[in-house]
């Protein structure tokens, strides 16, 4: 890989991991992964393999995003993961975004407060943001701080866009960044999200070096961006070897009320080509609700599939849903 031209950046405070002068990343591995020996415990959940990783996760992770933000009770947000990690659910999603700021509080901060003492329990995934590779270094540096940790599991680019493709292309881009991080062992894997373009999720995808992809489940307009996602997108995956997340699964309740949430979960967990689903949660009472049905799961009739596809037709074609609207920022919610 090229040297990445990083400057006037001491990464990680105490590691020697010094990004200055000629910009090079040291080839040694200078982070050690105090996870290293895990201790994952799905506790009799229903498991899938995490495509090339080896890794083996609950088929539903916990999404620490919005409605996790939400909980204003710290002690409230520490009961939760501490009673979904006792119960099964270790793998956990978030980001560098994810925050309250009317609170202010970020969502890798109460989640460090458990990693600090059960750190090889748990699958950690955080995502970073920004495009620049140095603004991206500073996120990820925060990311760790505000974790409690020296490294993570799974490390994505969040929310893929079509506008990426070129950028993300070149010398020295973010791409060489967690892949050189990779390298170092500041993360397991690496990986990123998507919203709303398959085109863009796809090419991503046929790069060959990404573990996993975290994408929006099928949410498009047919008449703006006709691409179907699943069709696309999760095929090119599959083909690299990389294990596939579904989210804003339970969406579709906010423009058709009549749905019910737990059909939805169970209707997402029986689509082709996904491993699994990652679930918003902002309370113990989703948190049992969710454990509940997947101790339970059994894959979804094909007829009832088809009646929910149907029931869903106007979401799928529904023009405002936030994450299509230009502009979006998944994270720094007011």
């Amino acid at each position: 890989m090229e040297n990445l031209n990083f400057t006037r950046r001491k990464f990680i405070k105490g590691t020697g991991l010094l990004l200055a002068g000629t910009g090079l990343l040291p080839s040694c591995n200078i982070f050690r992964m105090s996870g290293s020996s895990s201790a994952y415990d799905a506790k009799g959940l229903p498991t899938a393999m995490l495509g090339k990783t080896g890794v083996r996760i609950p088929r539903i992770a916990i999404g620490l995003g919005s409605r996790f933000c939400t909980i204003e009770s710290a002690e409230e947000a520490f009961n939760l993961l501490n009673y979904a990690l006792d119960n099964g659910l270790y793998y956990w999603d978030t980001a560098w975004a994810y925050d309250n700021k009317k609170l202010g509080f970020t969502s890798e901060e109460r989640l460090g407060e458990v990693l600090k003492t059960r750190r090889n329990e748990i699958f950690i995934s955080t995502k970073v943001t920004s495009r620049d590779p140095d603004e991206a270094m500073r996120q990820i540096e925060a990311s760790l701080k505000r974790l409690q940790t020296d490294h993570v599991d799974m490390l994505k680019i969040h929310d893929i866009q079509s506008a990426d493709m070129a950028n993300l292309s070149k010398k020295g881009s973010l791409i060489d960044v967690i892949s050189r991080l990779k390298e170092q062992g500041v993360t397991r894997f690496i990986g990123y999200s998507g919203h709303t373009e398959a085109e863009a999720m796809k090419f991503m995808a046929e790069k060959g070096i990404f573990d996993s992809m975290l994408m929006a489940m099928n949410h498009y307009n047919k008449a703006t961006n006709p691409q179907d996602r699943q069709e696309l997108a999760i095929p090119a995956a599959k083909t690299n070897g990389m294990g596939v997340m579904l989210m804003k699964v339970i969406r579709p309740r906010e423009t058709i009320k009549e749905l019910d949430p737990k059909d939805l979960v169970r209707y997402a967990l029986s689509l082709k080509g996904s491993d699994g689903i990652v679930l918003g949660m902002d309370s113990l009472e989703v948190v049992k609700s969710n454990l509940e049905i997947l101790r339970n799961f059994k894959p979804m009739e094909e007829s009832k599939m088809k009646e929910i596809a149907m029931q869903l037709t106007p979401f799928y074609n529904h023009e405002n849903l936030p994450w299509m609207k230009s502009g979006y920022c998944d994270g720094n919610w007011a």
